[in-house]
């Protein structure tokens, strides 16, 4: 199968499962504002990697907890999920679906936050020299 066409399959994946979960009536999706960042479905289109993440200004400690409650709310879902994806999509197999916290929003936070301590480090013992540095 060509790449171009699993790459399509998992954009409609992840647009339909945007849809779905609106529908989705575990309080432990929708009291979050859970996200579809991806999918990666398998070559042979058996299995899907459903990649999500979450809306929510809640402190870092308790991002994995709420991480595991949507994750357990869209395993309880599966099936609900898995079905509405057969209605909505035209494949020969509907993929049996895996969900995956992604954090990489969170990584990349984290990666600005030590790069700004960085920076004012720098400017810190730049103006204890003397601010003649060149460069």
């Amino acid at each position: 199968m060509g790449k171009y066409r699993l790459q399509r399959i998992n954009d409609e994946i992840t647009k339909e499962m945007a849809r779905i979960l609106r529908g989705v009536k575990d309080p432990r999706v929708t009291s979050y504002m859970t996200v579809v960042t991806g999918c990666d479905v398998s070559p042979d289109l058996k299995y899907a990697k459903i990649y999500f993440s979450f809306l929510d200004p809640a402190s870092p400690e308790d991002a994995a907890e709420i991480r595991e409650q949507i994750k357990s709310g869209l395993v309880s879902a599966k099936g609900f999920i898995r079905r509405e994806l057969a209605v909505s999509l035209n494949l020969r197999i509907t993929p049996e679906l895996t969900f995956i916290a992604d954090t990489s929003a969170e990584y990349g936070s984290h990666v600005d936050e030590v790069l700004r301590k960085i920076k004012e480090e720098d400017e810190a013992r730049g103006e204890r020299n003397g601010g003649d540095e060149n460069g």
